[in-house]
Parts: structure tokens; sequence; C-alpha cells
């Protein structure tokens, strides 16, 4: 599977309360289990008007159809290609 990012603008994101916060992850985790193919809801960031997600998934259409499924806007997908982390500055551990 791919790893994305997806941004989705969200005015306010940065106020919700913890029952808005649960009700948004049983929707995603719900409709994750329900698409009929392998997607992977991995975890989410929440910014003061955006949340940043990230999914693994067979390719961007999969990403798109679990929005649609959860209503959930999708301002950018970017797929992962690299991943650059503190254990890149080791070159013993680098891959």
């Amino acid at each position: 599977m791919k790893r994305f990012v997806i941004e989705r603008n969200l005015p306010g994101a940065g106020e919700l309360s913890a029952e808005e916060i649960q009700t948004i992850s049983q929707s995603w985790s719900e409709a994750a289990k329900n698409l009929g193919k392998p997607h992977i809801w991995l975890l989410s960031f929440i910014g003061e008007d955006k949340i940043y997600c990230i999914h693994l998934a067979e390719n961007e259409e999969m990403v798109r159809e679990h929005a649609r499924i959860t209503k959930s806007p999708i301002n950018t997908i970017s797929e992962v290609k690299t991943i650059i982390d503190p254990t890149n500055s080791n070159p013993l551990t680098a891959a």
C-alpha cells in the first residue's frame, strides 16, 4: 500500500471538542473498515484551521472514496515518496 498525506481545511478545527473528535474518529475508522479494499487511517494532526491525515491505501481514488463516505473535505492529497527523520542523519542506518 502507498502512504498519503491529506490536508483538510476545517475552520475552527483546533477548537473541536473531545466529543466531536471522537465522532470524527469513529466515522473515519468505520469507513476505512467498510471500503472493501485495504485502507488504513493511521493518524491525524489537528491544527488551528486544518487537519492533516496519514492514510495507507492502494491509490488516491481509495482515499477520495473514504472522504466521500465520511463527507470529509480534501484540499490536497500527496503521496509520500520518502520519509526523512533523525535516523537519516546516520549514514550507517540510512537506507
